[in-house]
């Protein structure tokens, strides 16, 4: 059976070999025992019973809180050439009809249904399907512990009883130990196997941006966007009317950009997220709203602007980048403002100690100064031996030092106020400000008024930011948000207390002055993978489906890395079924046949400079042309016969390191390897050209 599963891995989805875990756990599900699947977004999860469903004789039915998510799901399945479809609110009763006639008469194999349908339908049409698996999506939605209860999941239990011979899979991106204990509990989960994968993004790089000014953030914002002018991302903001402004503010500077909340009508919505999905809309600034139905995997950032209020949440929220494994960038803005609204939200509700606790375990996240992925995976019980590399605290560690006196002006500043004063108050006092809110209460005749001028409003709230998270001050939200000082805090004021505080470390982003940033050089694979991005988009315009469901972000840069021209090595890029080969692979190979013709005129150009007697950094400058392009050109002249001397750009002992590598790499092609083999010790040029006089050799 796991050899069938393998074959339906390769023909139907196009990978070679399964990822962590999806082995085991389709094995289980196969076996007829209930599962539980933690798996981060990304990961694979939907692999786990499509394959199953494709093994078994019945009907699979599949549970999924989202419309939009059911149907981007069921096009990528058609799109393999497997029967899916899904069952939703969306339809109209003749569609209804047809789908409940095509699972009767076992036409379909995977059904995705929402709670509401599944519901409503037990008692008649679906009762009378063979159903042979239930797989329930995102099952923390069951649990009120959970970051995103949903009502109608609560009936879930219900259905299991009745199907008590049949297997449930539920599974989820987003579940602590809580929440798992009761999603097994809600759901009726019969002994189930739980399989806990990594949670480790590595792909994500984290950084966490603290007391920014609006202003300045903007800035950086727009810059950071200027950057990535042709990539999709999703920024995050705290309420409908911030997502509205963030939207207009970057349509303002001609950025493709468009807000999404539960405030739009329900058809803008849908428009929306259309054109995100289909790449018409690159930025969507949203509430918590959007992205749970989103299966859009070249998404390669994600903002917050504000802090979020949870770790469940935010790792979601920040999970839907770079689903396709390649390289992410996550940002976290937040200010002391955002914890004061967002506890105001969780007081006074059900559950609300749990919620304010949970919103604290945020915090002490965004205020970290050890590796941020490292805490963020011991939130899933999850341990990283190592620190990532990949946060900004582990890019640049704080530098810490005795901050008794910075906290002793600050407490002093509080105490001699009678604890009466916010956060932006006390700093104002420090700095010496002369506003009028100051000299109305008389405060600028306490003996601490300018003590700390010397120190700017940003550090000020840097070390403010410290002091309330190591227990100097707390706040008291039932007095407008006033200071207080703690035990602790008396003792650092008045006795031997003593404080660590960290260096500020943040470095203003200076705006460029263009609205966009220029295009830079691409390299010919760059050039390469954009010539595929545009064949992709027309053939997926032509169909009517997103373009990831054609090919993935990171199937095309394989592709343009590999560049296949045969069906051979084209199969052998990871993500091309036969199914998808029999329907694109013909018009990706002319495509990249099309690119290789054009790039045999620029190796002709390079050609006629080097015949010339132009060194190659003349012919670099004279083609504006990077330097290891015509190192490239030169090499694939000699490897084809052509009378270009590269042997003098390497030495011999250089050349002997290259031939030590290839024994053990045994590749013509990658560089990297060999670079990193060697040690870093040779440039790739060099790389290139020992491999093309080793290649030319063995030819």
């Amino acid at each position: 059976m796991l050899q069938q599963a393998r074959e339906i891995l390769k023909d139907s989805f196009g990978y070679d070999t399964f990822r962590d875990q999806q082995e085991e756990i389709i094995q289980t599900v196969l076996s007829s025992q209930d599962t539980l699947v933690l798996m981060p977004t990304g990961g694979g999860k939907s692999i786990c019973f499509q394959i199953p469903a494709l093994l078994s004789n019945g009907l699979t039915v599949v549970i999924s809180p989202l419309i939009s998510l059911m149907k981007d799901q069921v096009e990528a399945l058609r799109a393999n050439g497997i029967n899916a479809a899904f069952y939703n609110s969306s339809l109209s009763e003749i569609e209804e009809r047809e789908i409940e006639s095509d699972v009767l008469s076992g036409g379909i194999k995977l059904l995705y249904l929402s709670p509401e349908k599944l519901i409503s339908s037990t008692n008649s049409w679906l009762s009378n399907a063979k159903i042979s698996l239930v797989a329930v999506d995102e099952a923390h939605c069951v649990s009120m512990w959970g970051h995103d209860f949903r009502p109608e999941y609560a009936q879930l239990k219900e259905f299991r009883d009745r199907l008590s011979d049949v297997p449930f899979i539920a599974l989820t991106a987003t579940a602590d130990k809580t929440t798992r204990k009761d999603i097994i509990k809600q759901i009726g989960l019969k002994q189930p196997k739980v399989f806990i994968s990594s949670f480790n993004r590595e792909n994500l790089s984290l950084e966490v941006r603290a007391n920014i000014p609006k202003k300045e953030k903007m800035k950086e914002i727009r810059q950071f966007i200027g950057d990535r002018i042709n990539e999709s991302g999703i920024i995050y903001c705290l309420s409908r009317k911030g997502a509205d402004e963030m939207a207009q503010d970057l349509k303002g500077y001609g950025y493709s950009a468009a807000s999404y909340h539960a405030g739009l009508a329900a058809n803008k919505r849908v428009k929306v997220q259309e054109n995100f999905i289909n790449d018409k809309t690159n930025i969507i600034c949203a509430t918590i709203a959007f992205g749970m139905g989103i299966d859009k995997s070249n998404v390669r950032w994600v903002i917050h602007n504000n802090l979020p209020k949870n770790i469940e949440g935010y790792y979601q929220e920040i999970g839907r980048a770079g689903r396709d494994g390649v390289p992410s960038t996550t940002i976290l803005y937040y200010n002391l403002r955002d914890l004061m609204v967002l506890k105001r939200f969780a007081e006074g509700g059900a559950k609300s100690e749990v919620y304010i606790d949970k919103l604290y375990r945020m915090l002490n996240y965004a205020e970290a100064t050890s590796c941020r992925r490292k805490i963020l995976l011991s939130y899933f019980s999850e341990h990283l031996p190592e620190n990532c590399g990949n946060c900004d605290v582990c890019k640049n560690p704080p530098t810490f030092f005795d901050g008794k006196i910075i906290a002793q002006k600050a407490l002093s500043a509080c105490h001699r106020t009678k604890q009466k004063i916010g956060t932006n108050m006390m700093i104002n006092i420090l700095r010496g400000s002369a506003n009028q809110d100051i000299y109305q209460r008389g405060f600028q005749n306490i003996k601490t008024y300018g003590v700390g001028k010397d120190v700017s409003f940003k550090d000020w709230q840097h070390y403010s930011t410290q002091l309330l998270n190591q227990g100097v001050f707390e706040i008291a939200y039932d007095e407008s948000f006033t200071l207080k000082i703690t035990e602790y805090g008396r003792s650092v004021l008045f006795e031997d207390g003593t404080i660590q505080l960290t260096i500020p470390t943040d470095k203003p982003i200076k705006e460029k002055g263009a609205k966009k940033a220029s295009k830079k050089k691409l390299s010919p694979d760059e050039e390469l993978f954009e010539v595929l991005r545009e064949v992709r988009r027309d053939i997926a315009v032509k169909e009517k489906v997103p373009a990831y469901i054609i090919f993935h972000d990171a199937t095309l840069k394989e592709m343009a890395s590999e560049k296949p021209t045969n069906q051979l090595d084209m199969l052998a890029v990871q993500g091309i079924s036969v199914i998808k080969y029999d329907k694109y692979g013909k018009t990706f190979i002319n495509a990249i046949e099309e690119f290789n013709q054009s790039k045999l005129n620029t190796v002709e150009a390079t050609h006629e400079l080097y015949k010339k007697g132009l060194t190659v950094d003349e012919i670099c400058f004279t083609r504006e042309l990077k330097q290891e392009t015509i190192f490239s050109h030169l090499c694939k002249l000699y490897f084809d016969g052509e009378k270009v001397d590269i042997q003098q750009f390497i030495t011999q002992a250089e050349q002997a390191a290259v031939i030590k590598a290839h024994k053990k790499i045994q590749d013509f092609k990658s560089l990297k390897p060999y670079f990193d083999f060697l040690d870093s010790k040779l440039p790739y040029y060099k790389i290139r050209v020992g491999l093309t006089l080793l290649a030319k050799k063995a030819k």
